[in-house]
C-alpha cells in the first residue's frame, strides 16, 4: 500500500535537524484549494494524510476533507488525535473500563498485555478537591488532606494504571486544573514523534478541553468512552463540520474583560446555532488579544454549542509560548513548521466559510450571565432588575423597593463577624421577616446579628480554568481586593469564599505582586488547585446559612468565574447562579448579594459609613497591566512544571501492585469492574425493533448532562445513598457522584437523580418518576428495576438541546443500565448523542416541527419503534407508534441520529468498546 498517494511527504529542515512532513503547500501546488479552506479544516486534512491505511482511513476520507464545501455534509470522515487529556472524574471510569477490557482478555485466555494506549495520555487529578475548609490559611492544607482521606482508593488505582500502562501518566492532586496545565505546559502546537512532525491535536474527556484552541491546538471533548476507543487506535468519526467564521474587530473597552467577551459570545453563537460546528475566528481584533484571552473563549465552547473555537497560530501563539517558558527549539519549530505547511495566520487570508458572525470588541460592557445557563447574559446595569424579574417570575416574590441601602445598612447588616464561622459553630437564632417582598432572615450567631434573604451572595468562587489561567482578570481580582481593602471594606460574613487557581503559576504572581495579602483580607484564601465550586465541590455552607436557607425556604445566589451554572451543580441549595469575572466576584463578595446596581449604588461603606462604589475599587487597564508586566516571568513556569508529575508525601507514598490486571475488591465501593464487557460474546446480536416500550421520563428542553448524571453531593436518602448505607459506608464518606464513578452500582442509582429534575411523569422535583403499571410514584432507579423484570423496554421523551453541557460518559452509561433503549428529542448535543450510540442507546430525534407537545404525547403510552432491524443507514427515517390506554394510535416518523456507518456498526454491537474489543478478539 501507497502510504502517500498524494507524493506530498516532504522534509523540513530546520536548525536542530531535518523531519519528515505532510506538504499542505504541495496539494496547493497540485491544484488543490487549500488557501481557502479553514485552518481547523487544513490540520484534519494533515491528520487523515498522515494517517492513511486504506483501511480506517480510506482515499475516500482524504477526498472528503480535500473537497470540503461551506455547506452542510452527510459524510463522516475519520479523527485520530495525537494524544488525549482526562481528569479524575472522567479519567476513573474511563481507566476502569480499560482494566475491565483486559480482564475479559485475560478470561477469554488472550494476552491481557495487549490492551494498552497507543497514543499518549495525560490524567490530571484536578476535580476532586473540596471546599470544606475556607477563609482561613490552612484551608488548602486541610483541603489537601480531605481529599486524600476520601479518594484514597481511586488514587491508588489510577497510581497503579500509570505503573501498569504505557503511554499513560498521571498528573497528582493539588498540581492544577487539566485545562490550564494543558494550555501553560502539555500543549505543544507541533509534535516531533519518530522523525516526523505534525500539528498537536487531542481529544479530552471534559468538555472545555477547547480551550487549547486558544493556543492554536485543534482539540475538543468527547465522552470516556470515545476516548478510550482512541486511545486503543480507533479512529473518532464525525460529520463534516460546517465553518462559521467568528470576525472580530476593534479592541476591548476600558472596564471590559475577556469574561464579559466569552459570555456576549455565548449568547450571540447560541442564538445563531453553532452545535456540532467548527467555528474558527478571526478578523483585526485578534491582533488586540492575548492567547489568555483567546484560551478564555476556547474553553467556553461547549457552551456555544459548537465543536471547537479555533484561533490559528501568529505570533501572539509565540509570544505566549516563550512566555510560559517553552524552549526555544520548541517555538522554532512552530514557526517554521506552520509557516511552511499553510498554518500560519497573517490576517490577509480570504478564507471560504460557511457563514460569518461578527462582533465588535469595542462594543463590550461588563456583563454576567444567569442564573442557570451559561448563555443567558445579562448586561451588568441590568442584573438587579433581572434579578427582581427572575425572583418574581420564576419564585412568585413581589419585590418592592422601600428601604435604601444605607437604611438596610444601619440596620446591622454591614455588622461584620470577623472571620469565617466555622460550620460547628454555635447554634443560630433565625428570626423570620418580610422586607421589599422577599424573604428575610434575621440570624444572631455569637453575638452578632445580620440579614440574610433572597439574593444573598451565599458563594462567591474565584474557580475554573476559564479565568484563572487569563492573569489580566486575575491581578484585576487582587487589585479589586487591594483597593476595597483600603477603603476598610470586608466580604460579608455569610458569603462563603474561595480561591481556586489552575494552577500555582498564579499564586507565584499573586504574591510576587503582594496581591495574596488583599485577597486573603478579602476571605479569598487558596483553598485548592481545581474545579472546585465548577464542578459543584463547593463544600458545605456554614450551618447557620444552610438551616435559614433550608428552613425559610431562601432564594440565594452564587458567583463565580466558572463556565457552569447548570441547576444544583454548584449547590443543592443555591438556586441562581452567576457566572462573572473574578473582579467582580469579589465586588459581589463584599456588598453581599446580587439584588444591588453596581454602577449606581454603594457597594459597601466603609467604617465611617461612607459610601464606596464600584468605580472607587475598580482598576485601570494600564494598572493591571503594569503589575502584569513586573510579576509574570517564564521562571515561574519553569519552576512549576519542573515538578508537576511529583504530588506530595501522600501521593509518593501511594503503595500500588504490580499485576497487569487490576484484583477487584467486591467490598470496595469506589472501583468496580465495569459490566459492559464481562463474559461478551464472540459476535454482535442481530438489531432488532423496539415493541412495547414505556417511557420512564418525560423531560423539557435544556436538559443537561448534570440532570442526568449529577457530580456533586447526595443524601442518604437519594437511592446511591441508601445503597451506600446498605454497604456500611458513613454519610459522611459519601463523597461526590463524581468521585463514585468507579462503581456502577452508585451511578446507575444516581442516573437522573438530580435534585432540580422536573420529570413531567412526577409530581416531586428530583429523581422520581411514575411506575406506569400502577401508578405509584417512586425513584427512577427502583422503576427502572420493575420494568426489567418484565423485561420492558423503556425510552425518554425530551425536547431541545438534550444533553447539553459535560462530556459525561455516564449520562450515557447510566442511561444503558436503567434499561433505555431509545431517547426521543428534538434536537442533541454533540457529545451527548455520541455518547449515547456509543453505548447501544439509539438516540430518535423528531422530524423538524415535531414535539412531544405537537404530537400530544403525554409519556402514558406504549411506544413500537420499526425499521431498526431491516435496511438501517445513516439518518434513517423510522416509524413510530405511540399507543395510548385507550387505543388509539398516534404514528409519527422520526430521525435515527446514527449519523455514519461506522456508528451503526457501534449501535449494532452494543456499544463503541464492544466493537473495539470483538475486533481484538477476532484478531487475537
Amino acid at each position: 500500500m501507497n502510504k502517500d498517494p498524494y507524493q506530498i511527504k516532504k522534509l523540513l529542515n530546520t536548525k536542530n535537524g531535518t523531519y519528515t512532513y505532510y506538504s499542505l503547500a504541495e496539494l496547493e501546488k497540485q491544484g488543490h484549494g487549500i488557501s481557502k479552506l479553514p485552518f481547523s479544516i487544513r490540520i484534519l486534512l494533515e491528520n487523515v494524510l498522515r494517517n492513511f491505511d486504506d483501511f480506517a482511513i480510506t482515499r475516500e476520507s482524504i477526498e472528503t476533507i480535500l473537497n470540503w464545501k461551506p455547506i452542510a455534509s452527510d459524510k463522516d470522515i475519520p479523527f485520530k488525535p495525537a494524544r488525549v487529556l482526562m481528569q479524575d472524574f472522567t479519567g476513573v471510569p474511563a481507566v476502569v473500563d480499560i482494566a475491565s477490557l483486559r480482564a475479559e482478555i485475560a478470561r477469554k485466555g488472550k494476552n491481557p498485555d495487549e490492551i494498552n494506549p497507543l497514543i499518549p495520555v495525560d490524567l490530571i487529578i484536578d476535580h476532586s478537591v473540596q471546599v470544606d475548609y475556607f477563609g482561613t490559611e490552612y484551608a488548602y492544607s486541610r483541603n489537601m488532606e480531605e481529599e486524600y482521606k476520601h479518594n484514597k482508593e481511586r488514587y491508588q488505582f489510577l497510581k497503579w494504571a500509570q505503573k501498569s500502562f504505557n503511554n499513560f501518566s498521571v498528573v497528582p492532586p493539588g498540581m492544577g486544573i487539566c485545562h490550564q496545565v494543558n494550555l501553560e505546559y502539555l500543549s505543544k502546537g507541533v509534535i516531533e514523534r519518530n522523525g516526523e512532525v505534525f500539528p498537536d491535536t487531542l481529544v479530552g474527556t471534559d468538555s472545555h478541553t477547547p480551550m487549547v484552541n486558544g493556543i492554536g491546538v485543534v482539540a475538543w471533548g468527547v465522552g470516556g468512552i470515545e476516548a478510550e476507543a482512541a486511545i486503543l487506535g480507533q479512529p473518532i468519526y464525525f460529520i463534516m463540520p460546517e465553518v462559521i467564521g467568528l470576525k472580530l474587530t476593534g479592541k476591548l473597552p476600558l472596564g471590559s474583560t475577556a469574561t464579559d467577551l466569552v459570555l456576549t459570545i455565548a449568547d450571540l453563537l447560541r442564538k445563531y446555532g453553532v452545535v456540532g460546528k467548527f467555528v474558527e475566528v478571526f478578523g483585526s481584533g485578534l491582533d488586540n488579544l492575548s492567547v489568555p484571552d483567546r484560551a478564555t473563549i476556547g474553553n467556553m465552547s461547549p457552551e456555544f454549542g459548537c465543536t471547537i473555537t479555533y484561533f490559528p497560530i501568529d505570533d501572539k501563539t509565540l509570544e505566549y509560548m516563550r512566555k510560559s517558558n517553552r524552549s526555544e527549539e520548541q517555538v522554532k519549530l512552530v514557526e517554521d513548521y506552520c509557516r511552511t505547511n499553510m498554518l500560519w495566520r497573517t490576517g490577509n487570508e480570504e478564507i471560504n466559510y460557511t457563514d460569518i458572525v461578527e462582533l465588535d470588541l469595542s462594543a463590550m460592557e461588563p456583563t454576567v450571565a444567569g442564573p442557570k445557563r451559561p448563555q443567558d447574559k445579562i448586561l451588568l446595569k441590568n442584573f438587579k432588575s433581572k434579578f427582581i424579574e427572575l425572583l418574581d417570575r420564576t419564585y412568585g416574590r413581589k419585590y418592592k423597593e422601600v428601604k435604601q441601602l444605607s437604611s438596610w445598612m444601619a440596620e446591622g447588616g454591614s455588622q461584620p463577624i470577623q472571620q469565617a464561622i466555622s460550620t460547628l459553630g454555635p447554634e443560630p437564632e433565625i428570626e423570620e421577616t418580610i422586607v421589599n417582598g422577599m424573604k428575610n432572615v434575621w440570624v444572631t450567631i455569637g453575638g452578632e446579628s445580620f440579614r440574610l434573604s433572597d439574593g444573598a451572595v451565599a458563594i462567591a468562587a474565584i474557580t475554573s480554568c476559564t479565568n484563572t489561567s487569563n492573569p489580566f482578570v486575575m491581578v484585576g481580582a487582587g487589585l479589586v481586593a487591594r483597593k476595597a481593602r483600603e477603603r476598610g471594606l470586608k466580604t460579608k460574613p455569610w458569603v462563603k469564599t474561595s480561591l481556586a487557581p489552575g494552577s500555582k503559576v498564579v499564586t507565584d504572581y499573586l504574591e510576587k505582586a503582594d496581591l495574596m495579602d488583599d485577597l486573603e483580607a478579602m476571605q479569598f484564601h487558596i483553598v485548592g488547585y481545581g474545579c472546585t465550586s465548577c464542578i459543584g465541590n463547593s463544600g458545605p455552607l456554614p450551618t447557620y446559612v444552610a438551616k435559614a436557607v433550608e428552613e425559610h425556604d431562601l432564594v440565594v445566589a452564587s458567583v463565580l468565574s466558572g463556565n457552569r451554572n447548570f441547576e444544583a451543580r454548584i449547590h443543592p441549595q443555591i438556586r441562581m447562579n452567576f457566572l462573572m469575572s473574578p473582579m467582580l466576584v469579589v465586588a459581589y463578595a463584599i456588598a453581599g448579594r446580587v439584588d444591588i446596581d453596581m454602577l449606581n449604588e454603594p457597594i459597601s461603606f466603609d467604617p465611617n459609613q461612607q459610601p464606596v462604589y464600584l468605580k472607587d475599587i475598580w482598576p485601570t487597564d494600564d494598572e493591571i497591566n503594569e503589575l502584569m508586566n513586573e510579576v509574570l516571568s517564564p521562571k515561574d513556569f519553569e519552576k512549576n512544571y519542573d515538578e508537576i508529575f511529583e504530588g506530595n508525601d501522600i501521593w509518593r507514598n501511594l503503595e500500588v501492585p504490580d499485576d497487569k490486571l487490576y484484583i477487584w475488591d467486591d467490598e470496595s465501593t469506589y472501583i468496580k469492574e465495569a459490566p459492559f464487557f464481562y463474559n461478551i460474546s464472540d459476535d454482535a446480536a442481530p438489531l432488532k425493533d423496539i415493541k412495547d416500550a414505556r417511557a420512564l421520563l418525560v423531560l423539557g428542553d435544556s436538559i443537561t448532562t448534570d440532570h442526568i448524571s449529577p457530580a456533586g453531593q447526595f443524601n442518604e436518602f437519594s437511592a446511591a445513598g441508601e445503597y451506600l448505607i446498605c454497604r456500611g459506608v458513613k454519610r459522611e464518606d459519601f463523597n461526590s457522584y463524581g468521585s463514585r464513578r468507579g462503581n456502577d452500582e452508585v451511578m446507575l442509582r444516581g442516573t437522573f437523580a438530580n435534585v432540580r429534575i422536573k420529570n413531567k411523569l412526577a409530581t416531586k422535583e428530583g429523581g422520581f418518576t411514575k411506575y406506569l403499571p400502577t401508578g405509584e410514584e417512586i425513584y427512577v432507579y427502583d422503576a427502572a428495576l420493575k420494568y426489567q423484570q418484565s423485561q420492558t423496554p423503556l425510552a425518554i421523551l425530551a425536547g431541545k438541546e438534550y444533553g447539553s453541557g459535560s462530556s459525561r460518559d455516564w449520562a450515557a452509561k447510566g442511561t444503558f443500565l436503567l434499561g433505555v433503549k431509545v431517547v426521543l428529542a428534538e434536537s442533541y448535543e454533540r457529545i451527548h448523542r455520541s455518547n449515547l450510540v456509543g453505548m447501544g442507546v439509539l438516540p430518535l430525534q423528531y422530524k423538524a416541527g415535531d414535539s412531544a407537545e405537537k404530537l400530544m404525547l403525554t409519556g402514558d403510552e406504549t411506544f413500537t419503534i420499526t425499521g431498526i432491524a431491516e435496511d438501517i443507514k445513516p439518518l434513517k427515517t423510522i416509524e413510530v407508534i405511540a399507543k395510548k390506554e385507550d387505543g388509539q394510535e398516534i404514528k409519527f416518523q422520526a430521525i435515527a441520529r446514527m449519523d455514519s456507518k461506522i456508528e451503526i456498526e457501534y449501535y449494532r454491537h452494543g456499544g463503541i468498546l464492544q466493537y473495539v474489543l470483538r475486533q481484538f478478539l477476532d484478531k487475537a
